[in-house]
């Protein structure tokens, strides 16, 4: 009887034991608990010391309450013009009401991945290729707004969505490499003949300017025409020079400018022999006479236009001596 008795001692202390171990629940920080009292949900644990009804009341297991990350494989996604585009993507979410996340989702975090892929080719496939590579920003604020906003009835917010890697095919890489080549080359051709044109009008602007203080300071020196004559002559040599010069045709101003060089030493105006003495005569031909110098000399008048030398004539006859006598 005494081990009998015994026992029953070891035994009700082992089951007071039992049911202050089974009583005692401690949860962590940023932790939760949902429990069950004869299968039906009762409360939810809050973090630290808890008591249960031991052997009436079951604790499920905890559910996290801090931020979660879950990234995505790479994804095959399909834009508006029907151009293959993989992207990876991340998705941090946070379990707001651990009742929810038990018992109106099986895996909420299988749910999320499954969602956020549906989304992603809902948000990408209402866009093109080019505003898919440059709208990231807005790819991740349209898919956070619409998983937190399917995923509030399971008490998990969405908070942040960000695309990973965003990679489009070979060829199509290749062929926006081209054009964007292509468009560089463009601006660049653009830019070159903009600043040609700039240039050549900054120095038409610059040449006409020259000119007009030239010409103003020639007039205001008031030069005289031996001076500019001189001027002429010295530019001709320059005109020769030039790459696209291949004949030199004189132009009707040299012999004006050269005769009024002449006038400048010395020279007459009238006289073509430039260079010659002034005792040298002008080889050129004396002009035939007239009919009024025939007639005038027919009067005892000089012949061709002769100027009268002291009033002798080739005879030595005086004026009228051996001509006709005129008719009365």
């Amino acid at each position: 009887m005494i081990w009998f008795y015994i026992f029953l001692a070891v035994a009700a202390v082992a089951l007071v034991a039992l049911t202050v171990i089974k009583a005692i629940q401690i949860i962590p920080q940023a932790r939760a608990a949902n429990v069950e009292r004869l299968g039906q949900f009762r409360r939810t644990l809050a973090p630290g010391l808890n008591f249960v009804m031991p052997f009436l009341d079951r604790v499920k297991p905890l559910i996290d309450l801090r931020e979660q990350v879950v990234s995505f494989e790479d994804q095959p996604v399909i834009t508006e013009d029907n151009l293959v585009v993989h992207i990876d993507t991340v998705l941090f979410f946070q379990v707001t009401d651990p009742r929810a996340a038990d018992y109106e989702i099986v895996d909420y975090a299988t749910a999320i991945e499954q969602l956020s892929a549906t989304m992603l080719r809902s948000v990408i496939g209402s866009m093109d290729l080019e505003q898919t590579l440059t709208s990231r920003d807005r790819i991740n604020t349209m898919l956070r707004g619409v998983l937190d906003e399917a995923s509030g009835k399971w008490g998990i917010r969405v908070t942040r969505v960000e695309i990973k890697a965003l990679d489009p095919a070979p060829s199509i890489m290749d062929a926006m490499e081209k054009q964007y080549r292509a468009q560089r080359e463009k601006r660049a051709a653009i830019l070159v003949a903009e600043g040609e044109k700039q240039s050549a009008i900054l120095k038409s602007e610059g040449q006409a300017v020259a000119i007009e203080k030239v010409f103003k300071a020639i007039h205001d020196g008031k030069p005289d025409p031996e001076l500019l004559a001189y001027q002429y002559v010295q530019a001709l040599p320059q005109v020769a020079q030039s790459q696209g010069s291949t004949v030199w045709v004189i132009p009707s101003e040299v012999t004006t400018a050269l005769r009024t060089l002449s006038s400048a030493f010395g020279t007459s105006h009238e006289d073509p022999g430039v260079g010659r003495g002034p005792d040298v005569p002008s080889p050129g031909p004396r002009p035939l006479p007239s009919l009024s110098d025939v007639r005038s000399a027919g009067d005892g008048g000089p012949v061709g236009g002769e100027p009268d030398d002291g009033g002798e004539h080739s005879g030595g006859a005086e004026p009228g001596a051996g001509g006709p006598p005129k008719a009365a």
